[in-house]
Formats: structure tokens, sequence, C-alpha cells
């Protein structure tokens, strides 16, 4: 049993998680919603704006909403609710800012064009499911 199964099934709160348990029920969120090339950077010692992006490709607008959605859920269950949401319907994008963890969900070509990967390429991959 992890972590997080034993604080559920203890009754305990758990709206103080760590910054490294937020990053992974995303991760998990994420590929449990289909998305693909799912990338985990640990950007703490190269960035002051979060300790982990994710980085994940949908492959339509619906699929982007539900990853997001899937994230949302997740870490609400958890007492955990994000700080800020950018893009929209329609945008090929759109950004989850849970303070220490930051999930970007792009469609194809969004991914390709922004290049989060080549920008934050000092940060360390954590996780990279493809």
């Amino acid at each position: 049993m992890n972590t997080i199964e034993a604080h559920i099934n203890s009754g305990q709160s758990l709206a103080a998680l760590s910054a490294q348990e937020t990053a992974h029920i995303m991760v998990d969120a994420a590929s449990d919603k289909k998305a693909q090339d799912i990338v985990l950077l640990d950007v703490h010692s190269v960035s002051s704006l979060a300790d982990y992006f994710l980085i994940c490709t949908a492959t339509s607008d619906r699929q982007i909403r539900s990853v997001a959605e899937g994230i949302d859920e997740a870490l609400s269950r958890r007492g955990v609710e994000p700080l800020h949401r950018e893009g929209k319907q329609g945008d090929g994008w759109l950004l989850l800012d849970y303070g220490d963890v930051v999930a970007h969900i792009f469609a194809p070509a969004d991914r390709e064009y922004y290049g989060l990967e080549e920008i934050w390429k000092s940060g360390v991959t954590v996780v990279r499911i493809q």
C-alpha cells in the first residue's frame, strides 16, 4: 500500500500533499484518461515557478478537457484545488496550476509549437510514459 492509500484508509486529511505526491497523482490521472507522451519534469533547481511540470498530449479538445477533469477530480478528492487555470475549449492547450506543480495539457501541434521540454531541458525527467 502506498503512502496516499494509507492516508485514505486511515481517514486522515490529505490537503497537505507534498509536491512530489501531487505530481504523481497528476501523472496517474493523466494516464487513466489516456493522455499520451506524459512527461514529469523536476524543475525545482532551475525555476522559481514550480517544483514539477507535468506535460502531456491529448488528441482532441474533448480529451484535453477529460484529462484536466481527471486531474482536478483526483486532487479534489484529496482536498487539493487548483490555484489557477488557463486555456479554454478550442485553444489546443490547458494549464492547471497547483502551486508547486503545474500541468500542461496540449494538442499535438501546440505541444510541438511551445516546446516546453526544450525550454526546460535543464530539469530532470522523473517520469516518461509514451
